[in-house]
């Protein structure tokens, strides 16, 4: 019989998190410059993901009372992981993001290893690599850098990871327990969560001074919990089976700071002023008066600096971020983010959320869904904001041209945003549950929209 690892509590409420309209997986697009070497792409998932993170090669069972545990699968098979589809004519954009669509609305095989990587070929302008991931394995920040491993940087040199470090066996200790212990570990990385390096966000959304006395994380949970219900949008309701994914061409990063610095603010205030922008120009264009909305926005709690992730698991923790659609000038918005985010950086918030999925992971499942449905209702989209490679990398010899990915939206979150940075330019993509944003493509023109609005206002600025 093989060996069994009981699941960590906090990847354990992932998995349980899964519903038929809300499925919990990462989903990573990279499109590249030319047609991939399948032979020689293959060779690199064996040789950098499986045999450093034998995750990959394990199944997931269910014990006897319920509990999610690891176990190998012994009658793995990458062909079943690793697969090639074409792209219907034309192969352009809309025909990649159909197809990205159709398989973000698809299940993972529960019988399985819960991911798999498919090679689009005949997409215009050059092979497409779909990864979808079950959260349990990992967080989206994580599962992006591991991917991003199977890529080399210039002059053909691969990514070094440092050794992994294999989480340990479970004991039967107390949930409690280990909780705390989980708690003074992520209270561990505070000084390194605040390395600078990331080329998207020179301040991103971190989580504060993580060494604050208890009462305050406790006054953080607190406030967390007497937040009102967002208003009701279209973006909130009802979800359904099937989703749909859009994501614009890359935008200069280089633009966006000059924006920032005419105006007074961080690229990644500019990104989330833009981001509120093009949320109101949406509902405006709909007759829904644009009233702030929160975002829910994961937070990263490894070490920034730290190119690959010595362990898998989520260590993430979740911030709310009041979104100002109610301002009515590009300028306004930006002030009030910059305002708003100043306020965010300083909370413990993110520990304190991430503590509480830990411990949110030993109670029954229903109870789990129910605690997060709750806390679900006080936002109306989940919006990641991730640095990749300041550098091009290449995969199999041929570059990567640019790369985006979703995080699931849980608790009846419809709608998911992402920003990622990659060499010298950011990607925006929307993935969205059909009932609320029919077509995502709206939503990244009106982000484009948005931030030409924001650069005329810069250079407004600057010739005064």
């Amino acid at each position: 019989m093989a060996t069994q690892e009981r699941m960590a509590s906090v990847d354990a409420l992932w998995f349980h998190m899964e519903t038929p309209a809300n499925l919990m997986m990462i989903t990573v697009v990279l499109g590249f410059e030319g047609r991939l070497d399948f032979e020689r792409l293959r060779t690199l998932v064996i040789t950098r993901l499986l045999e450093r993170y034998p995750r990959f090669r394990q199944r997931v069972v269910l014990g006897r009372l319920g509990a999610p545990h690891w176990e190998d699968a012994e009658d793995f098979d990458l062909d079943a992981h690793l697969v090639r589809l074409q792209v219907p004519a034309p192969g352009d954009r809309a025909a990649q993001e159909a197809l990205v669509s159709q398989w973000m609305s698809t299940p993972l095989e529960r019988s399985r290893p819960l991911w798999q990587v498919h090679v689009l070929e005949g997409a215009e302008g050059g092979d497409v690599l779909l990864a979808r991931l079950h959260h349990c394995i990992s967080d989206g920040i994580a599962l992006a850098r591991v991917l991003l491993t199977l890529t080399d940087g210039e002059g053909g040199q691969a990514v070094a990871p440092e050794p992994v470090w294999e989480r340990p066996r479970s004991s039967p200790e107390a949930g409690l327990g280990r909780w705390v212990r989980g708690a003074l570990a992520v209270a561990g990385t505070a000084r390194t969560v605040f390395r600078k390096g990331a080329e998207l966000a020179a301040e991103p959304i971190l989580a504060g001074d993580l060494m604050r006395q208890g009462a305050l994380g406790a006054a953080a949970l607190g406030k967390l919990m007497v937040i009102p219900p967002d208003p009701r949008t279209p973006l909130r309701g009802t979800l359904g089976p099937q989703k749909r994914a859009a994501w614009s061409t890359p935008i200069s990063l280089e633009r966006v700071k000059l924006a920032g610095q005419a105006l007074g603010g961080t690229v990644n205030d500019v990104l989330l002023a833009v981001l509120s922008g093009a949320l109101r120009r949406y509902l405006m264009a709909r007759d829904v008066p644009p009233e702030d909305m929160h975002a829910l926005v994961p937070v990263n709690l490894r070490p920034l600096d730290e190119p690959v992730p010595r362990e898998l698991g989520n260590r993430f923790g979740v911030v709310f971020l009041r979104l100002p659609l109610h301002a009515e000038t590009p300028r306004r918005r930006l002030r009030e983010v910059a305002r708003r985010m100043a306020a965010v950086k300083k909370s413990p918030e993110a520990v304190v959320t991430f503590s509480a999925l830990e411990l949110l992971g030993y109670t029954p499942a229903p109870l789990e869904r129910m605690v997060v449905d709750v806390v679900g209702s006080k936002a109306s989209l989940v919006a990641t904001n991730v640095p990749g490679p300041r550098q091009p990398v290449s995969l199999a010899g041929v570059r990567l041209r640019e790369l985006t990915f979703w995080v699931p939206q849980a608790a009846q979150l419809g709608v998911g945003v992402s920003l990622f940075s990659y060499a010298g330019q950011v990607t925006v993509g929307v993935a969205a549950d059909v009932l609320r944003v029919p077509d995502p493509r709206v939503l990244i023109q009106d982000f484009h929209d948005e931030l030409e609005a924001l650069m005329g206002e810069a250079a407004t600025a600057v010739e005064a």
